[in-house]
């Protein structure tokens, strides 16, 4: 936002082309401000409705998942630590258990309709699995470690989606509520994410999967598929069974290829 005009006690900021001024208390100016000059805000509303910017981050924004720390809770609610001045409210409806002073919960900000205030909510359910996940394999996402199951961890993927990191796939120690970096392995049909940290096996298998579309498309290839044997695939391919069928498999569920009793036929 752009600076308007500088008061005694900070400054009033405006977007290009609005009329809308909000405030940024004089402690957030960086020094010797002039009118003219741009700030890079976050903009958030105060004990009394008004709309305030600030340049200090908070923890989480709309639209993203954190684990926040209660610092108090009276009559209206419980309020977290994000990062700010003024803490972030937790109504009693969206808690899934009493929250209590100085624990730390798994939260969903968002604006709430009926008062345009940012607030959070711990039933994080209804916030995940909306929109069907749009993912190649090998894509990176960032995933949020929320659960530790048998078989591996379950994560939130890009604030948006359920996905679970197996056991198998991990090659260095991660802890629950850390951020970590993953590939995507596969998008099953429920909505769910495979995830893995080994970004090479994802790749390998992409350019398993380009390769085999290729062979398909030339006029001369001998059909293959589930019955054909090990050592045909690994002459055509330089490939493994195993990772033949998975990337066979990937194909399949990308609608790229047919599955036939005579072997594999491309979709192209």
């Amino acid at each position: 936002m752009e600076i308007r005009r500088l008061v005694d006690f900070g400054a009033y900021l405006s977007e290009p082309g609005q009329e809308q001024e909000i405030l940024i208390p004089g402690r957030y100016l960086p020094a010797n401000p002039q009118v003219g000059d741009t700030l890079n805000v976050f903009v958030y509303k105060d004990s009394e409705d008004r709309p305030i910017a600030t340049t200090e981050h908070p923890f989480a924004t709309v639209g993203e998942f954190a684990y926040l720390e209660v610092t108090e809770v009276n009559d209206v609610g419980a309020f977290m630590d994000w990062g700010l001045p003024k803490d972030l409210l937790v109504p009693f409806s969206e808690q899934k258990i009493k929250m209590r002073r100085g624990g730390i919960y798994l939260v969903y900000v968002y604006v709430d309709a009926s008062t345009g205030r940012i607030v959070a909510s711990a039933r994080i359910d209804r916030f995940l699995g909306n929109v069907y996940p749009d993912y190649k394999p090998g894509q990176k996402v960032s995933a949020l470690v929320i659960e530790h199951t048998p078989i591996g961890y379950k994560v939130i993927v890009d604030n948006l989606h359920r996905g679970i990191i197996y056991a198998n796939e991990i090659f260095r120690p991660i802890e629950l509520e850390e951020s970590v970096t993953a590939f995507v392995k596969q998008v099953r049909e429920d909505g769910k994410i495979d995830l893995t940290l080994n970004d090479k096996a994802v790749v390998r298998q992409g350019e398993l999967a380009d390769r085999i579309l290729a062979y398909l498309d030339r006029p001369d290839q001998v059909p293959v598929g589930d019955k054909t044997s090990p050592e045909i695939i690994g002459m055509i391919f330089s490939c493994s069974k195993k990772d033949f069928k998975k990337a066979v498999g990937h194909l399949y569920r990308d609608h790229r290829i047919e599955i036939s009793a005579d072997g594999i036929i491309s979709k192209a």
